[in-house]
């Protein structure tokens, strides 16, 4: 599967920002699907994943409550709403898919792959 990350952009903190990533190829509907996010000078990090079916999902502390995942299989696309948002939630923002479906447990993060371009979320204060 090929992945594109969009949505982008730069945001006051405080504003909101929805995140998508579109799918192509086949197994879509099959994998566990996340984002995660890469700020300058650190380590890529987990931010949010989604079982195949969308009954599972997965969320860093540093984001729950405040950002929601949710996926369309029918348009092999996946979103990221993101409320609320922190200066410290700059960065670029990848989505990635796991063959491992998701229910029940989160996949190991080094499961994930098919890495798609990312999308610069800036946060300004």
């Amino acid at each position: 599967v090929q992945l594109q990350a969009s949505g982008g952009g730069l945001v006051q903190a405080g504003g909101s920002l929805r995140l998508s990533c579109a799918a192509s190829g086949r197994g879509f509907s099959s994998y566990c699907m996340g984002w995660f996010r890469q700020a300058p000078g650190k380590e890529r990090e987990f931010v949010a994943a989604i079982s195949w079916g969308g009954g599972y999902t997965y969320y860093a502390d540093s984001v729950k409550g405040r950002f929601t995942i949710s996926r369309d299989n029918a348009k092999n696309t996946m979103y990221l709403q993101m409320k609320s948002l922190k200066p410290e939630d700059t960065a670029v923002y990848y989505c990635a898919a796991s063959s491992l479906g998701g229910s029940y447990n989160l996949p190991p993060l080094s499961r994930f792959g098919s890495w798609g371009q990312g999308t610069q979320v800036t946060v300004s204060s």
